[in-house]
């Protein structure tokens, strides 16, 4: 099955390598792949995984809907446009590093370990396509306590990996990261699906803390809270719509509308042009993460 799988996985990279890079380097890639496939020793695996950068770029690939279609369709939620060419080229080899079970784990755990901040970015968008996957979840987890931006959008941003495989308290701490780092929430699959009362809390002891200090809060951060308004959290949402930072107002707005309690409803009803604003249609929480990532920026 898992040879299955992979056959799959590396035909549709190679599809998407054939659009996006040039004769000279697909050539390589295939030398080096025929090489692979053979040995018994990862050591040209290792050489060629370095050597890929030589001749493959990080330009982003440009899917069409067919092709963004079947990557849904080979996993869910995986998402090769925001890729680039190298690391394709990068994980079409890990597809033929033919090893037994401990032996390819132990290579893989080695490359991350040793890997440049693009060869490890490599290996975490890579993590919903590979094989045995319970064994690399703790190597997962453990590339969400990276500061390392590259490296940390790789496994919390637009991957599957972690909604489906992160047990509640490491994706809580995976999230509350992305908080810390100020990184998109709405790009974290399954945000909404995985809330939960802790992350809630969580979220809302950070707020305090950012205000505590005399700092503003990311306001996509009120869209964790929704599930499980309360006292305290309808006195945050309160004080963010009195805000004096407009996306904190309408962040804290879309939270009450969303929450759907009677509180809510009453203390929203206070507020009648934020009201507007959120039933105009023009915000959600992308927009709300966009709009706040460009002001960042």
């Amino acid at each position: 099955m898992i040879m299955k799988q992979n056959q799959e996985y590396s035909l549709f990279l190679l599809g998407l390598l054939e659009s996006s890079a040039e004769q000279k380097s697909l050539d390589w890639l295939e030398q080096k792949v025929s090489k692979i496939k053979d040995a018994s020793s990862p050591t040209g695996f290792f050489l060629a995984f370095s050597q890929a950068s030589r001749f493959f770029s990080k330009d982003p690939l440009k899917l069409s809907d067919a092709e963004k279609n079947k990557a849904e369709q080979i996993v869910e939620g995986f998402e090769p446009s925001h890729w680039n060419s190298l690391q394709t080229a990068r994980t079409y080899l890990l597809f033929h590093l033919n090893l037994e079970q401990e032996d390819w784990l132990k290579a893989v755990n080695q490359l991350f370990e040793t890997g440049d901040l693009y060869e490890q970015a490599a290996l975490y968008a890579a993590l919903p396509l590979l094989p045995f996957q319970n064994e690399l979840l703790p190597r997962a987890i453990d590339g969400c306590r990276t500061n390392m931006t590259l490296v940390f959008d790789a496994i919390a941003l637009n991957n599957p990996f972690p909604r489906k495989n992160f047990p509640e308290l490491n994706w809580n701490q995976m999230v509350l990261k992305a908080i810390f780092m100020q990184r998109p929430l709405y790009q974290i699959q399954g945000l909404e699906e995985r809330r939960n009362a802790a992350l809630a809390e969580i979220a809302s002891d950070f707020a305090h803390e950012r205000w505590a200090a005399g700092r503003n809060v990311m306001p996509e951060l009120w869209r964790l809270v929704v599930p499980f308004i309360n006292d305290r959290y309808l006195a945050d949402l309160e004080r963010t719509l009195n805000s004096d930072d407009q996306l904190e107002q309408i962040a804290g707005a879309l939270a009450l509308t969303e929450s759907n309690s009677e509180e809510s409803r009453t203390l929203l009803q206070a507020y009648p042009v934020l009201m507007e604003k959120v039933a105009s249609g023009k915000y959600d929480w992308e927009a709300i993460g966009r709009e706040f990532q460009e002001k960042s920026a």
